[in-house]
């Protein structure tokens, strides 16, 4: 995925209120208030000072028009946009990355599911099998090299981890896919000190079936891209 035009840098203010940050940037006398896509704690992310990467939209009529990218944190950049993963999965699968999802049709997007859900991507394989896809953005790093899920509770993303569980006993395949928006992880794990539910959650639906793995991204100021699937790991 290539960014449409080439990315503002900055230096972050501020990130509050989960959806807006102020941003210093470069060359210009006043901050401005930009939209942060990201309703997670964003661990790590948000120290004032921070070197940040911003795009512009095309849309001349969005109230905020610079919207929070990349995050640069631990010498390296980090992708903070949680609207991205899903059309990174996409790639990934397309690619074949993930070797279990090799040879999957096109991916509908937002289906309907169970209760009041939308599986990010549904697949079918060659028997015609559904194939349900939920895809989570990572980018919590506390460990050198691990990356870990979540940075805050998601009781949302448990509810998924139910779902996918019910559609393997209808005899669907339920897959759950981490998209690790960083370069300098090799392996991923759940952080149950700060959400043991999910953590919990995530050992069920494994145990009933739902499958699971992590991509870690290539990131520069230009685009994003998966790089290669990586371990998912116990956290020590």
């Amino acid at each position: 995925m290539q960014f449409p035009a080439p990315l503002i840098p900055g230096r972050l203010i501020e990130r509050y209120k989960r959806f807006l940050a102020d941003v210093a940037i470069d060359c210009e006398d006043a901050p401005v208030t930009v939209h942060c896509p990201n309703p997670g704690a964003m661990m790590g992310l948000k120290a004032p000072g921070s070197r940040v990467f911003l795009s512009r939209s095309a849309n001349l009529k969005r109230k905020l028009p610079l919207t929070l990218e990349i995050v640069e944190a631990d010498e390296t950049l980090v992708g903070i946009n949680t609207g991205l993963p899903n059309r990174l999965a996409e790639e990934a699968v397309a690619a074949g990355l993930v070797p279990a999802l090799a040879g999957l049709g096109p991916a509908r997007r937002e289906v309907r599911y169970q209760a009041n859900s939308r599986v990010d991507l549904l697949y079918e394989d060659v028997d015609g099998r559904p194939v349900y896809v939920e895809v989570k953005n990572v980018h919590l790093m506390r460990q050198a090299g691990l990356a870990e899920f979540p940075d805050c509770v998601t009781t949302r993303g448990a509810k998924h981890l139910l779902d996918l569980a019910a559609e393997i006993r209808a005899g669907a395949r339920a897959v759950m896919l981490y998209v690790v928006q960083r370069t300098d992880c090799d392996r991923l794990a759940f952080a149950a000190d700060l959400d043991p539910a999910y953590a919990e959650g995530f050992a069920a639906a494994r145990r009933d079936g739902v499958e699971a793995y992590a991509v870690r991204c290539d990131i520069t100021v230009n685009g994003i891209t998966p790089a290669c699937t990586i371990p998912i790991v116990e956290r020590p």
